[in-house]
């Protein structure tokens, strides 16, 4: 799953994103969150209003792509 996150401005917000995915059930992987780009790609077979939520909780937009 990909996902388009808007609000990254540096490392620190990558590894915010990174970790808050980790945590949603159903995540096996999270393989990129890509700063410069704003998206981010995700393994397994987590709700997608999850994911979103997660990444919203930490001050980030985010949506399915």
């Amino acid at each position: 799953m990909k996902l388009n996150i808007q609000g990254m401005s540096c490392q620190h917000c990558v590894a915010a994103v990174r970790e808050a995915l980790t945590d949603v059930d159903g995540v096996t992987q999270v393989i990129n969150v890509d700063l410069s780009s704003g998206v981010a790609e995700i393994e397994g077979n987590p709700e997608p209003a999850a994911v979103v939520a997660a990444v919203e909780a930490e001050g980030y937009t985010a949506s399915v792509a």
